[in-house]
């Protein structure tokens, strides 16, 4: 037995000897005969050796009838393919996205080392008939060398299909990423809303217990409430809840399913709730009442350091001797070949805005002059004021409205049904009176006292108005905050106006107009003001305040100024394009949100209080900031 083992292992290390000797042998003759023989002209023809020609079906590759091989034609797909896929969930995406991607690799990587192996089949096949004589040593080399190509084509082929798919998952993976990454960036108020939902309801089921209740639940439903409101607090989005939020929403659900099963009647339920929003309803109302009602009250209030300031300014005024109570430059005041500006004011602060603002900017200061009318309250604090900060080169003129004894005749100037002072005040009708203030004026341009200038001006005095007597902006815009229509203050049902004026007629503002006092007194527009304003005194003709007047008084009779003259709006409009306020020339804070008041608007007082030196020791005093 072991005899026979012995001899079995002998003859496997036989033939395993005769594996390896045998190549060796049959390498060395074949060296041995190439050297011998055909070295020479093997080397000759290897030079001019050239690829097969003879075209290989392969499906990976598409095959042209030349005589190199060219690349593969890449399949390169688009993220719009992948679109769809998005709807999905995350996970099932990725795996059905990368399954195909490696399948559609495998099954090329598959189709090109079948090929490949099917031609070293066909080629080792070849290689005993070839190995007969030296004349077939040529194509043996040729057709390694080919095999040798297609491999590294292959393999470049493999290479760019793995490229492209991995771009391919990397673009769509990204965008995957992309969109969670929106979706939570996305703030959500879905936790805060359902809270407040769970109070109204607790609050609805207390409703149906009796006042004075101590049950178990209505302690519980308080206790509830309480938690829940300090949990939300003044939260607006789920990021702002603390984390035991989640958890007295837990308890507080649990409470309202007993609160539910106690009182299961739906009809009363939803009774509780509408009496609920009705009664919110009401409140908002009110608030927004109060509001409205207040807003009003301080704008009509003069505030607190304004007053101390006015107060000031008049005791030093009476403190001055009479000799020094004079103004500067007085003799320009009648010369017609300047400037004329006139403001109607009883704000101290309000005319030093509005001459200071014309001053900076005026390219010849001058030639400015200033007329400031106030009432007999005010006149010494304006006067005051302008004496201790006298505009530069410019004249200023002040009057008193009580010194104009030509004004008493006309009794109809108080007959204004309004209880705000801006429709009765004296000031606010003295703009229908400037032939009788200025008489001894061709042209003057009226500035209202909530108004900055912002370029100088000068260019208004060279407008050919062409026969019209006022020059302003147009208010006729749609779409405008500061659109109005002729009908919005005046009443056409009225057979009288409806035959004189045209209710599509363009509109216009008051605050920055130019007049033409020799065209005025032609038309005797002051007669005309009377005859409607007696009109309107009779029957309800108009609105209270002096625009519709206007209108009527110079209908047919305005030059229309680019809106770049003039922008309105300041005082009640927080949604003004700055770049416009920029390039105006005028600024109007009409409207009851003044700049000089606590409820102007903060967006727009720089403009305003950029010329007012509060560093002044009278405006410290009265602590007044911007």
């Amino acid at each position: 037995m072991k005899q026979s083992h012995r001899w079995q292992r002998s003859l496997i290390l036989c033939l395993l000897s005769l594996s390896v000797v045998a190549p060796i042998v049959f390498v060395s003759r074949r060296l041995q005969v190439l050297t011998r023989d055909g070295r020479k002209e093997f080397l000759d023809e290897l030079s001019s050796v050239k690829y097969r020609t003879d075209p290989l079906k392969l499906n990976a590759i598409e095959q042209e009838d030349r005589e190199e091989l060219e690349g593969p034609k890449q399949v390169v797909y688009k993220e719009n393919d992948f679109g769809s896929k998005f709807s999905d969930s995350s996970e099932n995406f990725d795996d059905s996205e990368d399954s195909r991607i490696e399948g559609s690799r495998n099954n090329l990587l598959e189709k090109n080392v079948s090929e490949i192996d099917h031609d070293e089949t066909q080629d080792q096949e070849a290689q005993p008939k070839e190995l007969c004589s030296t004349g077939r040593d040529q194509k043996f080399n040729v057709t390694v060398m080919h095999n040798e190509n297609i491999k590294t084509h292959s393999q470049r082929n493999t290479d760019e299909i793995t490229k492209v798919t991995e771009k391919q998952s990397s673009s769509t993976l990204n965008q995957h990423h992309q969109i969670s990454r929106h979706q939570s960036r996305r703030a959500t108020n879905h936790t805060v809303m359902e809270i407040k939902d769970q109070i109204i309801r607790a609050r609805a089921y207390l409703g149906f217990a009796p006042p004075s209740s101590t049950s178990h639940l209505v302690k519980e439903l308080k206790l509830r409430i309480r938690e829940m409101e300090h949990a939300v607090g003044e939260a607006t989005k789920d990021s702002d809840l603390s984390r035991s939020a989640l958890q007295r929403m837990r308890h507080m659900e649990a409470s309202l399913s007993k609160a539910n099963r106690a009182f299961p009647d739906c009809i009363a339920m939803a009774a509780k709730l509408r009496a609920m929003h009705q009664n919110t309803e009401e409140q908002v109302r009110s608030q927004e009442h109060e509001v409205t009602y207040l807003v009003h009250l301080a704008a009509r209030t003069t505030p607190k350091g304004l007053h101390c300031l006015s107060m000031q300014l008049t005791s030093d005024y009476f403190a001055l001797r009479p000799e020094d109570r004079k103004l500067p430059n007085e003799n320009k005041i009648h010369d017609t070949e300047l400037h004329h500006y006139a403001v109607f004011s009883d704000n101290v602060l309000a005319c030093a805005v509005v001459v200071n603002s014309t001053v900076s900017n005026a390219k010849e200061q001058e030639k400015l002059v200033f007329h400031i009318v106030s009432n007999s309250l005010n006149f010494p604090a304006i006067s005051m004021w302008f004496l201790l900060n006298p505009p530069g080169k410019a004249a200023i003129h002040i009057q008193n409205i009580d010194n104009f004894e030509w004004l008493s005749k006309y009794n109809t100037l108080k007959e204004q049904n309004s209880s705000d002072p801006r429709y009765t005040s004296e000031l606010n009708y003295l703009r229908f009176y400037l032939p009788d203030i200025f008489p001894t004026l061709n042209k003057i341009l009226l500035l209202d006292h909530d108004v900055v200038v912002q370029q100088d001006l000068s260019t208004l005095w060279n407008i050919d108005m062409n026969g019209k007597v006022i020059a302003g902006v147009g208010t006729c815009q749609e779409g405008e905050t500061s659109f109005r229509k002729m009908d919005m203050f005046i009443n056409f049902s009225d057979p009288f106006i409806a035959k004189r004026f045209d209710v599509n007629a363009c509109t216009w503002a008051f605050g920055m107009n130019l007049f033409d006092l020799q065209q005025w007194k032609r038309h005797n527009l002051t007669g005309v003001y009377h005859k409607y304003l007696q009109r309107g005194s009779n029957m309800p003709l108009l609105n209270s305040g002096s625009l519709p007047l206007g209108w009527l008084t110079f209908y047919n009779k305005i030059m229309y100024l680019d809106r770049r003259w003039h922008i309105l709006g300041l005082g009640y409009d927080s949604g003004i394009d700055s770049n416009k306020i920029e390039q105006a020339a005028v600024i109007h804070y009409d409207g009851i949100r003044k700049p000089w008041l606590d409820i102007g608007m903060g967006r727009y007082k720089s403009y305003w209080s950029k010329f007012i030196k509060f560093d002044h020791s009278l405006l410290r005093r009265c602590n007044l900031q911007a």
